[in-house]
């Protein structure tokens, strides 16, 4: 876009949005568009037994601040990890609130193809409230997909890359497991992929969902 959009973004569980399309989320915030985050999730019960209950919410934050954004461009939710499908109408009370009060332009959360039973409520009930006012598109999340319709390209140079991956990094409390897809080489690997498939050097790929001009 040419002009400042309102962008949502959201992220089942904190990390989600930063691994899906963080180089995007950076350019985003070069060009001016303004922006707000939403987390459902800080996974508490996925976390290790010696690591404080909050681990992922602060270091969500950190997240926030690297990126530049303010607080009240974010929301950290309380949902439980993997039992966000006892609460589909409260995820869809939430963003039909959002949609009142913050009207954006464009929606970007998960794929419908994501097989997580978290990313599945929140794009099935991010189409239920945003499918008649915005442009809806779905991020990638590999680890997660059977099937993914590459339909829209985001290009990205080095530094937006460079941005999302130290980002990630803030998140410590998950580079304690093996976990490849935080690894700079796929990463950066993937980008150049998507970027070869849209004849640039780096890019991030998206499902369109609806697009509303």
């Amino acid at each position: 876009p040419r002009t400042m959009t309102k962008i949502l973004l959201l992220s089942p569980h904190t990390d989600d949005v930063e691994l899906g399309c963080g180089g995007s989320v950076a350019k985003f915030i070069e060009q001016g568009h303004k922006v707000l985050w939403i987390a459902f999730s800080v996974a508490e019960d996925s976390l290790p037994a010696d690591l404080p209950k909050d681990t992922l919410a602060r270091e969500f934050e950190k997240v926030i601040d690297r990126y530049g954004l303010k607080p009240n461009d974010r929301e950290i939710l309380g949902f439980r990890v993997r039992h966000m499908s006892e609460y589909r109408q409260d995820v869809l009370d939430h963003l039909v609130k959002v949609r009142s009060e913050y009207a954006p332009d464009i929606v970007i959360g998960p794929s419908l193809h994501d097989y997580h039973q978290d990313h599945q409520v929140v794009a099935n009930e991010m189409i239920r409230a945003f499918k008649t006012t915005s442009s809806i598109i779905s991020y990638e999340l590999p680890w997660n997909n059977v099937r993914f319709d590459s339909q829209l390209f985001i290009s990205l140079d080095e530094g937006h890359l460079q941005k999302k991956w130290e980002a990630l990094q803030e998140y410590r409390s998950q580079m304690l497991r093996s976990r490849g897809y935080f690894d700079r080489e796929f990463i950066f690997g993937t980008a150049r992929m998507h970027g070869v498939q849209c004849g640039e050097k780096y890019a991030e790929a998206f499902e369109v969902i609806r697009w509303r001009l």
